[in-house]
Parts: C-alpha cells; structure tokens; sequence
C-alpha cells in the first residue's frame, strides 16, 4: 500500500498539479507507508544497540559501533525513508535510494506493472519505482473482493445495500485504464462503484498511465531525461564501509 499526499515538489516545475496533473494544485507524491514504518523501527533497533555500545563497550567496541552506524544508517534510509514519486503536470521525478530520475511526460515510453513497478523511458532504460511497491497479497486480496462481487451479482444481491465495494474485471491486470479510490481493507473500486477492484499500487499506477496518456503531447512536457545519484547517502555509507574495514584490519 501508498500513501498520497498533495505535497509541492522541493525542484518546482513551474506549475502546480494534482494527482492527474490538473492546474491550480500542488504535484502529488506517493510513498510506501509500510516502507517507512519499517525504516523507523530499523533506525529505533540501531539507534539503541549503538548507544549501548558506545557508552558500555570497551576496547574497539564503540568506535566498531561507530562506523556500523555510519555504514548502516544512510543504507536504511536511503531504502526505506527515502524513495518518493513525484507527479506533475509535465514530469514524473522519481526519488529511489541511490539516484534522482526526472522524466518528461514526453520521454516516457509506458509504464509497466508486474513483480515490480517501473516506467520506461524512450531509449529503452526502465527505471524501478521504489516507492510504489508490488504487493501480491493486495493483489489476492482484491482479486477476491471482486470474485465474492461477482457471484454476489449472479445470485441478485445489492452490494451497494450491502456496504460493499463492487468491481469487476481482473485484478492483475497491469494495463488497466480504471482509476480506482482505496477502500479501507487497502484495494479499491472504480468511481462511481463501476470500476474493477484494484490494490492500491496498481490504482497508483493506473494514474500514472492516464495522466501519461494525457500530457505526453503536451509542449511543456518534453525535454531530457536527467539521472542525478544521491552523493549525501553515498558518501556516508562509503565512509563507514571503509572506517568499519580499516578498523576490523588493524584488529
């Protein structure tokens, strides 16, 4: 599952959008919520270990725990607290642990769901959307939701009375156009209760796949790929890695 919020691009791209890119709204970005739970209670465990070896470690142990953490830290946050997607009306930025992607509606070629999310630039490279990861168990439990629909449908039950989403069509589908809402269990029906039901990265990507449809054309959407790596998580963790491996030498 995501998050989505109206958040302004920290490199504004000259305009404002919502999720589908309309004007008068801030981009929308998209990060992993169990991503960053996770990446939280990772840096908690360490923060901890770290600071009980540093106060009652002996010897070599606290510089030892030093350098793990100088190691580990940025490794955790670049994977965890760091990926994010930014959408615009003209560009898709994609924030990933190690590099910084932008891509012009223009230069994007598709967008691909399977085990992975990724979008595809025009040369042929794909670039992976850390943020909006493939949940399979999402993916059943939709696929499930819209078989219970469906025979719920055959036997003439009103869903709708009922309180639950209806959907139909095929939860898998990597190419679907149906943009869908989240409903609490985390998959999603259509708008309006005619949509297929969707996991959450897969409604996500469904936008995506709309607004690229929509302002791929558009003249203020061209431009060059650009691939900026992210130096101030690189460069910790390369100083710990060789402070941790200086000091297990000398030992």
């Amino acid at each position: 599952m995501t998050s989505s919020d109206s958040l302004p691009d920290p490199k504004p791209s000259g305009s404002n959008s919502d999720a589908m890119g309309r004007p008068g709204q801030r981009d929308r970005v998209h990060r992993s919520p169990a991503g960053i739970a996770g990446g939280v209670l990772l840096l908690a465990v360490m923060a901890w270990l770290g600071t009980d070896a540093v106060v009652r470690g002996e010897g070599r142990a606290p510089w030892l725990a030093l350098a793990a953490l100088l190691l580990l830290v940025p490794l955790v946050v670049a994977f965890t607290l760091r990926p994010a997607v930014y959408v615009g009306p003209d560009r898709l930025r994609v924030r990933n642990p190690f590099r910084v992607i932008v891509l012009p509606w223009g230069r994007v070629a598709g967008l691909r769901s399977g085990y992975t999310n990724e979008v595809l630039a025009e040369d042929g490279t794909k670039y992976q959307l850390w943020a909006l990861p493939v949940s399979l168990r999402a993916r059943k439990r939709a696929a499930r939701q819209e078989m219970r629909a469906q025979a719920e449908r055959g036997q003439g039950v009103d869903v709708r009375s009922a309180g639950r989403a209806p959907g139909v069509g095929d939860a898998f589908r990597a190419g679907g156009r149906g943009v869908a809402r989240t409903s609490p269990s985390g998959a999603g029906a259509g708008a309006g209760g005619s949509g297929p039901v969707r996991a959450a990265t897969d409604q996500a990507m469904d936008e995506l796949r709309e607004l690229h449809e929509e302002r791929r054309e558009a003249a203020s959407a061209q431009g060059e790929v650009t691939v900026r790596w992210a130096y101030e998580v690189l460069g910790p963790a390369v100083a710990g890695a060789v402070l941790l491996g200086v000091l297990l030498g000398v030992g």
